[in-house]
C-alpha cells in the first residue's frame, strides 16, 4: 500500500497548495490512501466543515487535527457526523469525536488512522503511550489492519522519537506534526516502522511557522500585544511524506519526503 501524509495545512495558501498539487500527486505516484493534518487550515486556527469537504474533494481519505482542533466552534458537531476526521485520542473522556478510525482504501484494505497529542510543552493530557498501547489491543498489523498510521502531534523531538521506537514493529508509520518545520530524519526503524520527527507544514515559508513574519517578529521583540495573528498568504510549500507498506506485514518498506512549490527545495520520489 502507498500512503501519502501531508503536514499541517496553514491558511488559505496551504489550502491552495493541497487543491493544486494533491490530485496530481495521487495520480502520479498511484497513492492508495491520503491523510492530511488540517488543524491550522482555517486562517491558521482550526478547521471548518467546508474545508474538510474541500480536502476530501482534493483526494484526502482522512483528516487529523491537534491542539487547535476546537478553534472554529462550528467543527465540533461535525465530528459526530464525519468518521474521517479525528481529534487526539488522548483528549479527556467525553470529548466529542474520536482519535482512532478504521478506514479503507479503494481496494478495501483496512487502514487504522490514529491521532495522539504529545505532552512535553503541550497541554497536560492523558498519557499518549498508554493510549496507543490500549489501541493495539484492538488493532494489529497483519491481522485486522493492513496498515496503522499514527499522527503524533507535539513540540518535543525527543518525545516523538521515543514514541516511534516504542511502536517499532507494531505500526506502519509514526509521523510527527505541529512544529511546521520539516526534519531530515525520515527513516525505517530496525523492526520495520517508518518514522519522521516532523513532516513540516503545507504553508508559506516566508513566515514564522505559517504566520505573517512581521506580526510574529514584533511579538518576540516588543513582548507587547500586536495585531491579530494572521496566516501568511504567499505561495505555499506542500510538505508531505510518502510511505510504502507491505500488504502482508503492514510494515514500511520505503519512506520518502515530498516537498513541492514555494520557497523550500523541491523533493519528490525518484
Amino acid at each position: 500500500m502507498r500512503i501519502l501524509i501531508c503536514g499541517d495545512v496553514v491558511g488559505r495558501s496551504g489550502r491552495k497548495a493541497i487543491a493544486q498539487h494533491l490530485p496530481k500527486l495521487r495520480d502520479r505516484y498511484r497513492v492508495d490512501f491520503v491523510i492530511i493534518n488540517g488543524e491550522n487550515a482555517a486562517g491558521g486556527f482550526g478547521i471548518t466543515p467546508k474545508i474538510c469537504d474541500e480536502f476530501f474533494e482534493a483526494g484526502a481519505d482522512a483528516i487529523t487535527t491537534g491542539n487547535h482542533v476546537w478553534d472554529q466552534r462550528e467543527i465540533i458537531p461535525h465530528f459526530d457526523k464525519e468518521p474521517r476526521i479525528l481529534r487526539p485520542a488522548n483528549f479527556p473522556k467525553g470529548t466529542p469525536g474520536k482519535g482512532i478510525s478504521r478506514l479503507a482504501d479503494a481496494q478495501g484494505r483496512g487502514v487504522v488512522v490514529v491521532q495522539l497529542m504529545a505532552r512535553l510543552f503541550m497541554d497536560p493530557l492523558d498519557d499518549p503511550f498508554a493510549a496507543v498501547e490500549n489501541m493495539l489491543e484492538t488493532w494489529r498489523l497483519g491481522s485486522n489492519a493492513q496498515a496503522i498510521v499514527l499522527d503524533f502531534h507535539g513540540e518535543a523531538s525527543s518525545e516523538k522519537m521515543a514514541m516511534g521506537h516504542f511502536l517499532d514493529g507494531r505500526v506502519s508509520v509514526v509521523v510527527g506534526t505541529h512544529t511546521h518545520i520539516p526534519t531530515a530524519d525520515a527513516q525505517i526503524f530496525p523492526s520495520g516502522t517508518g518514522y519522521i520527527t516532523d513532516i513540516g507544514m503545507c504553508g508559506d515559508y516566508d513566515s514564522v511557522i505559517g504566520i505573517r513574519k512581521e506580526i510574529s517578529v514584533e511579538r518576540f521583540v516588543r513582548k507587547m500585544p500586536t495585531a491579530r495573528m494572521e496566516a501568511a498568504q504567499g505561495e505555499a510549500t506542500l510538505c508531505a511524506i510518502l510511505v510504502d507498506t507491505d500488504d502482508k506485514t503492514g510494515l514500511a518498506t520505503h519512506i520518502c519526503p515530498v516537498r513541492i512549490g514555494g520557497r523550500l527545495r523541491r523533493e519528490e520520489p525518484g
